[in-house]
């Protein structure tokens, strides 16, 4: 499978020229979108271009897109929600949660996450490919090449399940991919000129390591 991974777009249009550009240069069997996809305001010109798209599309919501965006998605026949989701496609595992909340130096998925931290921890298994919107905590996850502002949640969620791999942004000034363990953490912000990052892999071998380009 070849998936293309985005987020933080904020509604920007050369973003999404970008986004296009790459899916028509790649043509990758799948585009996951990790949050901040809006701007806090209407979402339909961006869903619309998301859904022009020759690519099915799996997305979760990021602190600026709202939950009511989510409720639209129906309108698009591409685009799926994630949110507390698993979704099997080409064999692979798919698991999502939407939401983020930043705080001084850190980030938590929600207020009150506790609840929903363990709703998602009962989908993930080693085979699963986990979508969130933040980082784990000390994971490409550095601001101003200084503080760890990733989420601790998302981090403990890794160490007790160990998913396949976990896509993320949030975190615009650290893109890239890094090992945590046998999961591959991949935050993939578009938001400091990237395009993102292409990821090959074999869905029903997850003991081969995927083949990852940062665009």
């Amino acid at each position: 499978m070849r998936l293309y991974a985005v987020a933080d777009i904020h509604a920007k249009p050369e973003r999404l020229d970008r986004i296009q550009s790459a899916v028509k240069k790649y043509s990758p069997d799948l585009l996951v979108m990790a949050g901040d996809i809006c701007n806090y305001v209407q979402p339909r010109a961006v869903f619309s271009r998301l859904n022009a798209l020759t690519v099915p599309v799996l997305a979760i919501r990021g602190n600026s897109d709202l939950a009511w965006h989510e409720r639209t998605l129906d309108r698009y026949s591409r685009i799926r929600s994630l949110h507390l989701q698993k979704i099997e496609l080409q064999g692979c595992e798919f698991v999502g949660v939407s939401g983020t909340v930043p705080v001084p130096f850190r980030t938590r998925l929600r207020l009150f996450e506790k609840r929903l931290t363990a709703s998602v921890a009962q989908l993930v298994s080693p085979t699963t490919i986990l979508v969130v919107h933040p980082p784990p905590f000390g994971t490409l996850d550095r601001v101003l090449g200084r503080f760890n502002a990733g989420s601790r949640s998302v981090a403990r969620i890794i160490s007790s399940h160990r998913p396949r791999m976990v896509i993320c942004g949030h975190i615009h000034e650290d893109p890239g991919m890094e090992w945590v363990g046998p999961t591959l953490v991949i935050n993939c912000s578009i938001a400091q000129g990237g395009n993102g990052a292409m990821v090959d892999f074999d869905p029903v071998e997850p003991a081969t390591a995927p083949a990852v380009e940062m665009l």
